[in-house]
């Protein structure tokens, strides 16, 4: 049984019952979400999702990002080249294709509108109440969110790290000369980045000093001009966040299991989240297929278990370091700073470093 049917737990879903596993996916909303979310997909994850079966439709709904340009005061402080090539599309239609390959492996595996709450572990087995009654399975995974009930429900700590910071974003109409060309722009005020997407449009995302408690396309495109110069046309909605970290003390506890954003919340900024969890879900799909083919030998699933646990613990701790860096790379900077900063920068995107800075941001190292 999988808690969660965001992106992580359908795509679970999908490789388990392509190895023939009988699961069910329980989704507390109702209706699938039409929010864009994230956008990014890193080429080890679309290797995944060929796994799945959809790569071949992801490739053509998307587009593509062939290299990032870092920027300060106008000037370009170096290229990264992408190849392959990060792909860009909007969450909901990535759920949208996994919902569509779960329901030709198992029509009825989805079950929306069922909200669960706790996870009880009783002789090799977990119970899970829910809204629509109690619920037995072999295994339970938690791919409800950062705020897990069932990882909760588990005893699994739940450790921040590092501070926060808040954005401002936007899906607009592609009016820039940038193309395919993924942009981060290291301002005095903070950085603002912007990214291709689908239908002419192109993500802009800019650091706030503060939560705004009105976010609008007018004030982010007042942002990204006084940082950058570049006008941005209105057409989109607006959207805050802030970004945050957390690591689950462990991804098992029994017989229940973590992934994606209920066992590591990784600041979207850089894009690994998404792509993480997926990476979480092609594990546990190969770890839990050969428990259920040993099912008499419990010491065989602990030590399968035990292994997920530490590979997947040891992944996240990596891609935490990383975004914890580029958070930090785009704070607001005072004059020496920004010139510290600037050197930096040209490092990096200089070789030898360049190729490894490229690997790191494509998570090729995964």
């Amino acid at each position: 049984m999988i808690v969660g049917g965001g992106p992580v737990g359908l795509l679970l879903a999908v490789l388990l019952a392509g190895c023939g596993i009988d699961v069910a996916v329980l989704e507390r909303r109702a209706e699938a979400s039409t929010r864009t979310r994230a956008i990014g997909i890193h080429p080890p994850a679309l290797a995944v999702l060929g796994e799945a079966g959809i790569a071949d439709e992801v490739l053509r709904r998307s587009v593509p990002i062939r290299q990032g340009v870092a920027r300060s005061g106008g000037r370009t402080l170096g290229r990264l080249r992408f190849d392959p090539a990060i792909r860009a599309l909007p969450q909901w239609q990535t759920e949208r294709m996994l919902r569509a390959r779960l329901a030709e492996l198992n029509p009825d595996a989805l079950r929306m509108g069922v909200e669960a709450s706790t996870a009880e572990q009783r002789g090799g087995r977990v119970t899970v109440q829910t809204s629509a009654g109690r619920i037995e399975a072999r295994f339970v995974v938690a791919a409800d969110g950062a705020r897990s009930r069932i990882r909760d429900s588990a005893d699994i700590a739940w450790v921040p790290l590092g501070g926060r910071l808040n954005y401002l974003m936007a899906d607009l109409p592609d009016t820039s000369p940038y193309g395919s060309t993924a942009v981060l722009s290291f301002e005095r005020g903070g950085v603002v980045e912007s990214f291709p997407m689908p239908d002419r449009k192109r993500r802009w995302v800019a650091l706030t000093p503060t939560p705004v408690e009105n976010p609008s396309c007018e004030l982010l495109a007042r942002l990204v001009r006084e940082r950058t110069g570049d006008t941005l046309l209105p057409g989109g909605t607006a959207s805050g966040f802030e970004a945050r970290q957390h690591l689950a003390s462990r991804m098992v506890s029994g017989r229940v299991a973590l992934v994606g954003d209920a066992g590591h919340e990784i600041s979207p900024i850089g894009g690994q989240g998404m792509n993480l969890g997926w990476l979480d879900a092609a594990d546990l799909a190969r770890t839990l297929t050969q428990a259920l083919r040993h099912p008499q030998s419990a010491l065989f699933t602990d030590v399968m278990l035990a292994g997920y646990d530490r590979r997947r613990r040891r992944s996240a701790w990596i891609a935490a370091r990383q975004a914890g860096f580029n958070m930090s790379m785009g704070r607001p900077a005072g004059a020496v700073a920004l010139v510290a900063r600037t050197a930096l920068m040209r490092t990096l995107a200089a070789p030898p470093t360049r190729e490894l800075l490229a690997k790191a941001f494509t998570m090729r190292w995964l």
